[in-house]
């Protein structure tokens, strides 16, 4: 069963990790969790894919790796304009 979670949202699903922690564990864990962006989504497992590494201190370091990797569509409201000019 797929878990949506809303971006603002990861952080208190890190906290349920034991740390440290690698990739691993967090694609083991977090398999079923899918990222609802600002216009889209995406599963956790290929967020992961694009993370430069493979071992996470604390759940604020795992979170900085992830957000480093997303998509542009990821941040914002849905449906925000960038505004003219």
């Amino acid at each position: 069963m797929v878990r949506e979670v809303p971006l603002n949202e990861s952080d208190e699903l890190f906290e349920e990790l034991s740390y440290p922690t690698d990739t691993a564990t967090v694609r083991e864990r977090f398999d079923d969790v899918v990222f609802q962006y600002a216009d889209g989504e995406e599963a956790l497992p290929d967020v992961l894919d694009r993370v430069g590494t493979d071992d996470f201190a604390s759940a604020d370091e795992l979170s900085m790796e992830l957000y480093s990797v997303l998509p542009v569509e990821a941040v914002g409201e849905p449906g925000q304009s960038e505004g003219e000019g």
